[in-house]
């Protein structure tokens, strides 16, 4: 369990875009940014993780803007975008085909949602800095001497949905036909023993 590496993404729906990455490995973890699909597939192939959690769509809905699973987690309280909108529906195509690509490296993916996550650990929502301290306060962040892109932060929170997942702390929302969300069990983050 020690051991286990996760990589956290927070893709940008466009590669110019910067893409938040989070390399959990000893339960430190590392982040960056990366923006071209190649860069993300060559440092994923070059890490060997077990998972990687991505926050981004990875299924279009069948018809309208909404999944299933988009509606069932607007009903518990978790605000997430229409995979259907027009901004949204290319950054789920890149999401569709970079999870393609490391399902067949035989690598297992979740899709996430840092904000929900956030939620369900009673962490603040989008006030950054004050996620930062949370996560240092944890003692998951390698280096702290510097300020966390956004995007870092956000694939921060995936690598941690992913561990949870491990640890038996999550729920599945939604169905592989339909597209699921990983999302922790409701508890107060400062409860959480890594």
């Amino acid at each position: 369990m020690l051991n286990s590496i996760i990589i956290g993404l927070d893709l940008a729906g466009r590669q110019e875009n910067p893409t938040g990455w989070a390399l959990w490995k000893n339960k430190k973890v590392k982040t960056s940014t990366v923006y071209k699909d190649e860069e993300i597939l060559r440092q994923i192939s070059e890490n060997k993780p077990e998972s990687v959690a991505i926050d981004a769509p990875l299924q279009l809905p069948k018809e309208g803007i909404f999944r299933k699973v988009d509606k069932e987690m607007m009903r518990r309280g978790f605000r997430v975008f229409p995979p259907g909108l027009p901004a949204m529906r290319m950054l789920t195509i890149r999401a569709m085909e970079l999870n393609k690509l490391i399902t067949e490296m035989g690598i297992k993916t979740f899709e996430v949602h840092p904000s929900s996550t956030r939620r369900a650990l009673n962490m603040p929502l989008k006030k950054w800095e004050e996620i930062q301290k949370v996560l240092e306060t944890m003692g998951i962040l390698d280096c702290v001497n510097r300020k966390m892109t956004s995007h870092e932060i956000d694939a921060t929170t995936a690598a941690l949905t992913a561990y949870l997942h491990k640890q038996g702390l999550t729920e599945v929302i939604g169905n592989s036909e339909d597209g699921y969300v990983i999302v922790p069990k409701r508890i107060n983050w400062s409860k959480i023993k890594l």
